[in-house]
């Protein structure tokens, strides 16, 4: 299980700390999902997950106010007796918060902030935010590339030419994400982001001539630090007893993470410029995405072709 700071949390959105008594250096949170505590505050605690991130709001405060002294004190206690609460934002509050919820906060050891944003648009930032950091992950050896706009994995056995591909793809204007190994986070059910570890990022190793710090040769448009996945080439030594797929009418898929990505099997020998292939197989992809099949426009073609011979 992937988790955050809160003390990142703090820093990335400039929170207003409101317990100052109350230490967070240890607090972490697990989960990339949000909580707005109204039914908890009315005394419903059934599936109330307490490890996320907890966000009161205008609405939840004034409900508080509303309540009589006794009654209300108890709701408080009740939903700050949690201990699995990582911490708890408040949002949107125009008017003096209640001391009583600063005074509870304390008494049960839960760090409480104020945000300085909507409550809307704090959920909308955090939870983006959070899907990221938090996403399941894996590491991957390969390299990672934006090739017009697409992010393309280059995968393969070790000197196959991974390395030497993505440097001639930079040369030729795209941007280098990350070289030989590649963090992959599943930010959604749909989606797939890579990024570099930060201690190889921007570096490349080139055989025969060793590391080559990308961003300083060809200057800071030739990287990037992130970029989502949306196909794999996997680079394979020329196999003249295989079959490789000549007219694409049936996509091939690789699993990553539990994520089908439409993938290309690229054989490799002397005299194949594969840099210009990946730059072909990226064009051909966004054109798949905005409807068009190359593929299924000449078969199209050719069946028609067959139907007015048959006619003659």
């Amino acid at each position: 299980m992937y988790s955050v700071d809160v003390k990142e949390l703090v820093e990335k959105f400039n929170l207003t700390e409101l317990t100052p008594n109350v230490s967070y250096e240890d607090k972490k949170i697990t989960e990339s999902d949000v909580n707005r505590p109204a039914l908890q505050l009315t005394g419903f605690f059934e599936y109330f997950n307490p490890a996320r991130l907890q966000i009161i709001g205008r609405v939840e405060h004034a409900f508080l106010q509303q309540m009589p002294q006794e009654e209300k004190i108890t709701r408080i206690k009740n939903f700050f007796s949690y201990e699995e609460i990582p911490c708890i934002v408040l949002c949107h509050i125009d008017v003096e918060i209640m001391p009583e919820i600063i005074e509870i906060a304390e008494e049960y050891s839960v760090s409480l902030f104020k945000s300085h944003l909507s409550t809307t648009n704090f959920i909308a930032e955090v939870n983006r935010w959070l899907h990221i950091q938090v996403a399941p992950r894996v590491s991957l050896h390969g390299v990672l590339v934006d090739v017009y706009g697409e992010g393309v994995l280059i995968m393969g056995e070790s000197g196959i030419g991974k390395s030497e591909t993505a440097l001639e793809l930079i040369r030729r204007g795209h941007r280098l994400v990350s070289d030989d190994a590649v963090v992959i986070k599943r930010i959604s059910e749909t989606t797939l982001m890579g990024t570099s570890p930060s201690i190889i990022r921007h570096f490349m190793e080139v055989r025969g001539i060793g590391i080559v710090d990308v961003k300083q040769i060809f200057g800071v448009g030739a990287v990037k630090k992130h970029k989502q996945i949306d196909l794999v080439i996997k680079l394979e030594l020329w196999n003249k007893e295989k079959e490789y797929d000549r007219l694409g009418l049936n996509a091939e898929y690789t699993d990553i993470l539990g994520i089908d990505v439409v993938s290309h099997c690229i054989p490799v020998r002397p005299g194949r410029n594969i840099a210009i292939i990946c730059e072909a197989a990226a064009v051909n992809y966004r054109q798949k995405k905005l409807g068009y099949n190359a593929a299924d426009a000449l078969n199209t073609r050719i069946m028609q072709n067959v139907t007015n011979r048959s006619d003659l």
